[in-house]
């Protein structure tokens, strides 16, 4: 079993030379080297007059985790003789060939040994021992792309137009190569320590032969039944034919350009698929605020035919893609020795009473508040309306001179913080009682609560927010009566008034847009700030 995974291993070309489609690219090259590897002196290693000894685990020393996949971890390395620092991709050979992935390690392999682009994660060595498999990957330092669609919510058109001339570029490089890739998707697409996109994870990729062409009699018989990609992603060509061509790759990135803009792919559904059926059907929309010129873009990206596609050789290849008009201010052949723009987050006024986004919010919550509640249990739920409710047991009065009601809105509520553990007590005995939220707060007692609209991208959602002690910050979803998710607490967090209605919660992994319909965004943070004080009161306390 591990011979013929060594067999199929053993020699691994480390260079190549193919056309680059931007002939300044390679001029750059030879000029100044461009940084495949994010290495500590930022330089990629020079190329060897003969074939050097073959690495060993021992010459490294193995540090963080960057990337776990099905059959792979990829691993921080140093390279002790110079310092260098190496993605180091570890593949348990059992595990290989049990699951009879043999096929996509060797494409991985053949793959990336055939690309010198400064847009691609580059292959510069291959070693193994009697159990594993390494491949040495240039160190994409910054990490992947959607990390940063989910921390800024969405980009302004300045980076969206950046990053997109990025990805168009490599797809030209690549397809000028006659690779497909067929998972382009954000999680692929890695940025290096200069902020220049780095495209990664050839194991699904496809090298056409080399008379082929694109266009469906090939694709039918190169790829049938081969079923590759991930859903919000995937072509419709491969869902109808089973089958993917270089324009499957333009379907991709129509949708990262969409994501960019507006924050979430476009087709999104509960499961798989219902997602396929709004690709087959193509259903999806732009929210407002989109740009023009990208949405046209996007338009003509995502069309059902492929061959209909802007980019696509029936359509006159990569001129016209790149001559689209929000491309215009993009200079196309020194895109990798450009400096990136600055990751800026695309925040647009939104509309504040679309019912069609978030329902009828007020009835909603008329009907959710006259529910009994039933008491919390290991599955919490609401009881039906009963005609003759148990009666409730009022505590004493005078915790309710700690209680601030909204004057327009019952489910709007905020606590003073100065009580005793007895008057605690008596609070958390009334919203257990009385209060509809009190069965998503896992018994903690609720210091502040309201709705807020809270906004991924240019999508929003209206949510029930709840402060309470612990401390948390829940979000619950009004309609369905589900609770949505929490904003992680730590020392960190900050909260930040833009405006009367608009709030951000910073984290370190995410910042979280809110707003609040009532236009009381100070007192959210100032509670919130409040809050942070009585916890983390040996810190600096953060700036409302």
């Amino acid at each position: 079993m591990a011979r013929a995974t060594s067999q199929m291993y053993d020699v691994v070309p480390l260079h190549s030379s193919g056309l680059c489609p931007c002939p300044s690219m390679v001029r750059g090259q030879q000029e100044a080297p461009h940084r495949h590897g994010n290495s500590m002196e930022g330089q990629a290693p020079p190329p060897q007059p003969t074939q050097p000894r073959k690495k060993r685990p021992e010459d490294f020393k193995f540090g963080k985790i960057l990337g776990e996949g099905s059959f792979s971890t990829v691993v921080l390395a140093k390279e002790h003789s110079t310092g260098k620092e190496y993605a180091i991709k570890i593949l348990e050979k059992r595990h290989i060939m049990k699951e009879n992935k043999a096929q996509y390690v060797k494409r991985e392999r053949d793959v990336m040994s055939n690309l010198d682009h400064p847009f691609f994660v580059k292959l510069y060595f291959t070693f193994q021992d009697e159990e594993k498999l390494y491949f040495g990957l240039s160190y994409a330092k910054n990490g992947e792309l959607l990390k940063y669609i989910r921390k800024i919510g969405s980009f302004d058109e300045t980076c969206t137009r950046f990053y997109s001339a990025e990805i168009v570029c490599a797809l030209e490089y690549l397809h000028q190569k006659g690779i497909i890739h067929r998972d382009l998707k954000p999680e692929n697409i890695l940025l290096s320590e200069d902020m220049h996109i780095q495209i990664t994870d050839f194991g699904t990729a496809k090298q056409l032969s080399s008379d082929s062409r694109q266009g469906k009699t090939h694709t039918r018989r190169a790829r049938a039944n081969s079923f590759v990609g991930t859903a919000q992603y995937v072509s419709p060509e491969l869902l109808t034919e089973k089958s993917a061509c270089k324009s499957s790759d333009l379907w991709a990135l129509g949708c990262i350009i969409y994501q960019l803009v507006a924050g979430l792919p476009p087709f999104r559904a509960g499961n798989e698929y219902l997602i396929f059926q709004k690709i087959i059907k193509l259903e999806y929309e732009f929210p407002e605020k989109f740009f023009p010129k990208a949405k046209n873009l996007v338009e003509q990206l995502l069309l059902l035919d492929p061959c209909k596609r802007i980019g696509c050789e029936e359509m006159g290849g990569y001129e016209p893609l790149k001559s689209h008009p929000f491309f215009e201010s993009i200079s196309w052949d020194d895109l990798h020795l450009q400096t990136p723009p600055k990751l800026t987050p695309y925040l647009p006024a939104m509309s504040e009473d679309d019912e069609d986004c978030y329902g009828n919010y007020d009835d909603l919550l008329s009907q959710f508040s006259s529910m009994q509640v039933a008491q919390p249990g290991p599955s919490p739920s609401l009881a039906e309306p009963s005609e003759s409710p148990l009666p409730v047991c009022n505590p004493a009065p005078s915790v309710d001179q700690f209680i601030h009601v909204h004057e327009l809105d019952s489910n709007s509520m905020e606590l003073d913080l100065q009580f005793s553990e007895e008057e605690k007590r008596l609070l958390l005995d009334k919203q257990s009682a009385a209060n509809p939220w009190h069965q998503f707060v896992e018994n903690n007692l609720i210091l502040k609560m309201g709705p807020v609209d809270k906004r991924k991208g240019l999508f929003a959602r209206r949510r029930q927010l709840l402060l309470t002690e612990g401390p948390h910050l829940y979000y619950v979803d009004p309609v369905n009566k589900v609770l949505k998710g929490e904003i992680p607490w730590s020392p960190e967090l900050r909260p930040e008034a833009k405006n009367f209605k608009t709030f951000f919660v910073h984290t370190p992994n995410r910042t979280y847009y809110l707003m609040d319909p009532s236009g009381n965004a100070d007192k959210w943070c100032k509670k919130i700030q409040e809050v942070w004080r009585k916890i983390y009161h040996k810190h600096q306390s953060p700036s409302v």
